[in-house]
């Protein structure tokens, strides 16, 4: 039996992705379990297609399926519910502390989260001097290059030699990887589960992240982390 037509859409799309979201879509608060039948009835995916994307969703957990073979939403899907729920609050959270950390160092500081394959600045206090490392949130960084990219690269993918390092010490100094005149210092920051959250970054001008001032930055960052994590779980 062929899929159900769907209302038209011309914005594009990948089809095999947007079944397995109807199949998702089509459960309900106060469902304990959907046979197939209900599934296809509902998404108006064919029994066929869905038993295919199944595989692909219970691998991920987003479905599992229980001994009678009935459908359930899988644990992925609280997680990644999770993680939403964090960071719509977290800018109040997050914000202050790095706009305290600005004042307790004159660099500037960042809070960078794990999207894919790259980072992104989520929120963002710019230091005050003329002289600055400047970056808007929203803005998009690659993974192992820079330290916020290094950090959220470790406590993500968690491979190689490089990774264990920074994972071992708990934070990343980058001197000149991003550009050759600005240095970072970045830290984890973990969720109650010691899941990846984001990143606490201070960065600014390579020169100014002399050795003498360096345990203070990163006694500092590691505070601003340790306050944050503290704060979202009590969320």
């Amino acid at each position: 039996m062929p899929d159900k037509a769907q209302a038209s859409d011309t914005t594009g799309g990948v089809e095999a992705v947007e079944r397995a979201l109807r199949v998702l879509d089509c459960f309900e608060p106060g469902d304990t379990g959907l046979s197939l039948k209900e599934v296809a009835d509902r998404s108006g995916v064919n029994k066929a297609t869905i038993l295919r994307l199944s595989v692909s969703l219970e691998k991920f957990g987003h479905i599992t399926r229980d001994a009678e073979g009935l459908f359930h939403l899988g644990p992925s899907l609280w997680r990644l519910g999770s993680v939403f729920r964090q960071n719509l609050r977290m800018g109040p959270i997050v914000r202050p502390v790095l706009a305290s950390l600005v004042s307790a160092t004159g660099e500037s500081a960042s809070f960078y989260v794990q999207r894919g394959n790259s980072g992104v600045c989520l929120y963002r206090v710019n230091s005050h001097r003329l002289a600055r490392d400047h970056v808007e949130e929203g803005e998009i960084i690659p993974l192992s290059m820079g330290s916020s990219g290094q950090v959220l690269d470790a406590y993500s993918l968690r491979e190689g030699k490089q990774a264990t390092n920074i994972r071992k010490a708990g934070y990343y100094l980058s001197l000149g990887e991003r550009d050759p005149d600005v240095a970072g210092l970045s830290v984890p920051v973990l969720g109650l589960e010691g899941e990846l959250l984001g990143a606490v970054s201070l960065s600014g001008l390579r020169v100014r992240f002399s050795e003498s001032v360096i345990d203070d930055y990163r006694a500092a960052v590691l505070d601003a982390a340790h306050q944050i994590r503290a704060e979202i779980g009590e969320i």
